[in-house]
C-alpha cells in the first residue's frame, strides 16, 4: 500500500516497558514518518517538521494499537451461538461455519469483514486461524496485505474426527502449509503461524509434520489448543494412551517452544506446566470463551509463578468479544473468582506490550518507543453517558480511569486506529 503520509497525534500518551514500567504523558505527541514513529514525548519539547499535519486528539488517550493473539475469522459468523459446549459446540457450529471457506469469494469477504472489524475495535495486530482451506488463508494475508496491518494466521490442519469437506491428510496439510508459509511469511507485514488445531482433529502422524514443519521454519509461529475442556482431554487421553499428558502429546511431536502459542490452557498438571516452562511456549488466556463454553477459570497466578509465559485473547467465535477492553473486563472477573487480580495498568500491559513480548515483536509493535510501527489507537473515556457519569467521580487518578475504561468501555470508547501512521 502507498507509503502514509508524515503526520503528528496529539493527546495524552501512555505506553508501557519492560517489567511493571510505564510512561504518561498529560500533553505529549507522536510524530510519524515513513509508518514509523521517529520522535515522541511532550508536546511543548518535540520539534515537528514544517509544515506537517497535526491531529490534535484533546484529552483522549493515544496507546500502542491492541494486541489478539488468539482468534478464529472462519467463526465471525457463528459467534454467540446457543448452548453447546466444546465439543458439542464444533460439531454443531463450527465446522459447518468453516465448510463455506472453499469458496474463495466468500472468505475474501468475510477476510475484508474480519479485518474491518478488528480495526474498529483498536486492534492492530492479531494470531488468526484461517480454515483449511488454502484458499482462506490467501484471502485473509492478501486483505491485511492490502492494508498493510502486522497480522499472523495460518491454514489449520486437520485430518480426522471432522467432516470429510474439512480433512487433509498429514502429507496434504504439510505442502499446503508449506506453500502458504513460504509464500507469506515475512512478506511485508505477515507472519505465518503453522496451525494444527488440536490433538483430537489431528492424527500423530500429522502432529508429528506440523512439528518437522516448525523445525524446518524455526521463525515461523505455531498455535493450537490445550487443555480447554475436561471431555476434550478425556477423549486425548483416549486417542494418545501412551503420552503421559495432553501437553506431552504436543511436546512429543516437537510443536512447544518459544513460538508456540497455546490457547487455552486451563486444566493443566504439574508437569505440564514444567514442560510449558522449559519449553518457553506461551499459555493464552481466553476469558469470555472459557467462561461462554463453560470450560473453567484459567489459573493466570499459578502459571505466572511457575515462570510460564501468559497471552491475553478474544478466541472469536467461542468468545463473544472482539474487543481487548471486554476481554480484559472478563479476565479481571475469571481471575476474581480464583481470588486473583488484575490492576488496570497490568490489564493494558497484557493487551499491548505483553501480547508483543510474548510474540517475539516488542521491538516492532505494542509500544510508543521510536522506531517502532506507528500502529496505534486513541480511546475516548467518556465515551458513554455512564462512562462520563462514572468519570466525574474519577478525579484525577490515571489507574481509577483504565479501570473505568476497562469495564465499561468497548468499540465506542475507540476514537480513531492507526495502521502504520495511516488512519483507518
Amino acid at each position: 500500500m502507498p507509503e502514509a503520509a508524515a503526520r503528528a497525534l496529539r493527546g495524552r500518551l501512555l505506553s508501557f516497558g519492560p517489567g511493571d514500567a510505564h510512561h504518561y504523558e498529560p500533553d505529549g505527541v507522536v510524530l510519524i514518518q515513513a509508518g514509523r514513529i521517529s520522535a515522541v514525548g511532550p508536546w511543548q519539547d518535540v520539534v515537528l517538521p514544517q509544515g506537517v499535519v497535526v491531529e490534535d486528539h484533546g484529552g483522549r488517550l493515544i496507546m500502542p494499537g491492541f494486541i489478539d493473539p488468539h482468534i478464529h475469522y472462519p467463526q465471525c459468523r457463528m459467534i454467540a451461538s446457543y448452548g453447546a459446549q466444546l465439543i458439542e459446540w464444533l460439531e454443531r457450529y463450527t465446522f459447518p461455519a468453516e465448510q463455506k471457506f472453499a469458496d474463495p469469494a466468500y472468505a475474501e469477504s468475510e477476510a475484508t469483514w474480519f479485518l474491518d472489524e478488528l480495526l474498529r475495535q483498536g486492534t492492530t495486530t492479531a494470531c488468526v486461524y484461517c480454515s483449511v482451506h488454502p484458499e482462506s488463508v490467501e484471502a485473509f494475508f492478501a486483505e491485511s496485505e492490502r492494508r498493510g496491518t502486522c497480522m499472523i494466521a495460518g491454514k489449520v490442519m486437520m485430518d480426522r474426527h471432522a467432516p470429510a469437506a474439512l480433512c487433509d491428510d498429514a502429507a496434504g496439510g504439510y505442502a499446503q502449509s508449506e506453500t502458504l508459509l513460504r509464500r507469506w511469511h515475512r512478506r511485508g507485514r505477515q507472519l505465518y503461524a503453522i496451525t494444527p488445531r488440536f490433538a483430537i482433529t489431528s492424527s500423530p502422524a500429522q502432529l508429528e509434520a506440523a512439528g518437522a514443519l516448525a523445525l524446518a521454519y524455526p521463525d515461523a509461529y505455531v498455535q493450537t489448543h490445550l487443555a480447554e475442556n475436561l471431555a476434550e482431554i478425556a477423549e486425548v487421553r483416549w486417542l494418545y494412551p501412551d503420552d503421559a499428558s495432553y501437553t506431552a502429546v504436543y511436546a512429543r511431536a516437537g510443536l512447544l517452544g518459544p513460538r508456540s502459542l497455546l490457547g487455552h490452557c486451563i486444566h493443566l498438571g504439574e508437569d505440564e506446566v514444567a514442560l510449558l516452562r522449559q519449553s518457553g511456549a506461551v499459555a493464552v488466556f481466553c476469558p469470555t470463551s472459557n467462561l461462554f463454553l463453560g470450560s473453567g477459570l484459567f489459573d493466570w497466578a499459578r502459571l505466572a509463578s511457575a515462570g510460564v509465559r501468559i497471552g491475553l485473547a478474544t478466541d472469536v467465535g467461542g468468545g463473544t468479544s472482539y474487543s481487548m477492553l471486554r476481554t480484559a473486563a472478563e479476565a479481571y472477573k475469571v481471575l476474581q473468582l480464583r481470588g486473583q487480580d488484575l490492576p488496570a495498568f497490568a490489564a493494558f500491559r497484557a493487551i499491548t506490550r505483553g501480547n508483543a513480548e510474548v510474540l517475539g515483536l516488542e521491538n516492532r509493535i505494542g509500544s510508543l518507543d521510536v522506531g517502532t510501527d506507528a500502529d496505534l489507537v486513541v480511546l475516548d473515556t467518556g465515551a458513554t453517558p455512564a462512562m462520563r457519569h462514572r468519570l466525574e467521580a474519577v478525579g484525577d487518578s490515571l489507574a481509577d480511569e483504565l479501570f473505568l475504561l476497562m469495564t465499561l468501555g468497548d468499540d465506542r470508547a475507540v476514537a480513531a486506529t492507526y495502521v502504520a501512521g495511516r488512519r483507518c
